[in-house]
């Protein structure tokens, strides 16, 4: 019996390890597109609407 319940804890646990990981590895992958981007945008943006011409800098 005892043996049952310490297998149940290690399955429990590492359940929970890869939990964190897979939680760890999406953040990365999230950061990760979101800088990608906000590097492809471009340098400057040009508008032009009703209020006249706007120029907008990245950065």
């Amino acid at each position: 019996m005892l043996r049952h319940v310490k297998r149940q804890e290690f399955f429990m646990n590492r359940n929970g390890l890869y939990a964190v990981i897979a939680i760890l590895l999406i953040a990365v992958v999230g950061f990760a597109i979101y800088t990608y981007q906000q590097q492809t945008r471009p340098g400057i943006e040009v508008r032009v609407d009703e209020q006249g011409i706007s120029i907008d800098g990245n950065g």
